[in-house]
């Protein structure tokens, strides 16, 4: 009898002997009684009819005493079996498995929703080990997480907050199961109960939509691969093709400058024109070139790309820009896919910058050690906003962000102790899918 039944036999005990009227009737009994049995004992010789009176008596008393604790006990029993049953029907209605277990971890309780999930009769497992229950590889680890579980003293938590928890039908099958655990003390005895819910459809939904950002990452990177690659191609021609066309354009022209009359100055003075508008042509197309891909970028390496990345940006914006190498020989094993995210990464960053942010000074520093690069790009402007963060058209972060997730890297932005903005970029120094560009 658990704890539950005895609080209903002892209601069931005050009220039938606790009413006021019953307890009255009983006591002016028992005095009754005592009376008769006074008179018995003390006049007993002189009224020979009284003993046998008073015989009686006693009989129908303890007869009526019987009866009443009999029927106590019985309207108890009753009382219990419903409880009982009642408490049952709840456990059977519950919409997750239920198991409790004691302190040897053997099963005592068993809801059919537990049946359900696990492929098993009550009658099959009640005082079998829970562990037909767990993969063989968590059972000892299981066991000791409820003994651990038993020693804290605390009632109830969730189980498994971080990782993944697995239970085993009784067809051999694993699946994914959500738990939360209680314990809780009788006549002396522990009990464990488990709470438990079989999630493998969410995890299946779960894994699908990892599985689809997955594919959308490695879509994204491969788009983000090609442009890079057209843009490698055009700047590849603007500076080869159109650069040597140009500077033969410009020889041509001083040789046909040397050549004109000098008796007719406007001819002159056209040349010289058309040799500055070639001139600004020719700086036009380097810049444009650039941008596109700079050729340094794959010919001296990412820490000389940067370096001129911030001398331009510092002529254009005017701002003071200062660019530290913590460990530049750490930044000559790197990967065309990791330099080429970290580099647009920066570019991306001095755009928003010289675009957003009204600084005067940016800091920039390159540190590379234990297999990765670490990028930290920083100024003094107005900062950026949690807003900005989110907004739907910041195309220009969202890119920046999975270009170096997808190489398996991080990157933080956050406000800066001299009041801007602070980006921070690790990346693995040999990442990339295939180690090419990307």
């Amino acid at each position: 009898m658990d704890a539950g039944d005895r609080k209903v036999l002892t209601s069931v005990k005050a009220s039938t002997l606790g009413h006021p009227v019953i307890g009255a009737a009983v006591a002016a009994s028992l005095i009754g009684l005592l009376g008769l049995n006074i008179a018995a004992f003390i006049g007993g010789s002189a009224a020979s009819w009284l003993p046998g009176s008073v015989l009686i008596a006693d009989l129908l008393v303890i007869g009526a005493g019987i009866f009443v604790a009999a029927r106590g006990v019985l309207v108890a029993e009753h009382r219990s079996e419903a409880s009982e049953a009642r408490l049952e029907s709840i456990l059977d209605s519950a919409m997750d498995a239920i198991i409790t277990v004691d302190a040897a971890q053997n099963i005592v309780l068993f809801n059919r929703t537990a049946e359900q999930v696990f492929g098993a009769r009550r009658d099959e497992v009640l005082g079998n080990p829970l562990d037909r229950f767990i993969p063989q590889r968590f059972r000892t680890l299981h066991r000791g997480h409820i003994q651990h579980f038993g020693r804290t003293g605390v009632t109830s938590r969730k189980m498994g907050d971080v990782t993944t928890l697995w239970g085993l039908r009784a067809n051999g099958e694993e699946f994914p199961v959500e738990a939360s655990i209680s314990q809780a003390a009788q006549d002396g005895k522990r009990y464990f109960t488990v709470i438990l819910r079989d999630i493998t459809r969410r995890k299946q939904a779960e894994d699908e939509i990892n599985r689809s950002h997955q594919e959308l990452r490695e879509l994204s990177a491969r788009v983000l691969e090609a442009r890079e690659e057209e843009k490698t191609r055009i700047a590849r021609e603007l500076h080869d093709e159109l650069g040597q066309l140009l500077t033969a354009l410009k020889m041509d022209l001083s040789w046909l400058r040397e050549r004109l009359p000098a008796a007719n100055p406007d001819l002159g003075a056209k040349a010289d024109e058309m040799r500055a508008l070639l001139d600004q042509t020719v700086t036009s197309t380097r810049r444009i070139s650039a941008d596109l891909r700079p050729l340094m970028l794959d010919d001296l390496g990412l820490a000389d790309a940067a370096n001129w990345l911030l001398d331009d940006f510092s002529k254009r914006s005017g701002m003071k820009c200062d660019i530290r190498v913590l460990a530049e020989h750490s930044l000559e094993d790197v990967s065309p896919a990791a330099s080429t995210a970290v580099y647009r990464a920066l570019q991306e960053s001095l755009t928003n910058i010289g675009r957003h942010s009204g600084a005067k000074n940016v800091w920039v520093t390159f540190a590379g050690g234990n297999g990765s690069i670490q990028v930290e790009v920083e100024d003094d402007g107005r900062g950026i906003s949690p807003e900005d963060l989110t907004k739907a058209r910041s195309l220009g972060l969202r890119g920046m962000r999975e270009r170096i997730t997808y190489l398996g890297g991080s990157l933080d932005i956050a406000r800066a102790p001299r009041g801007g903005t602070r980006l921070r970029i690790t990346v693995p120094a040999r990442g990339g899918p295939s180690g090419g560009t990307t």
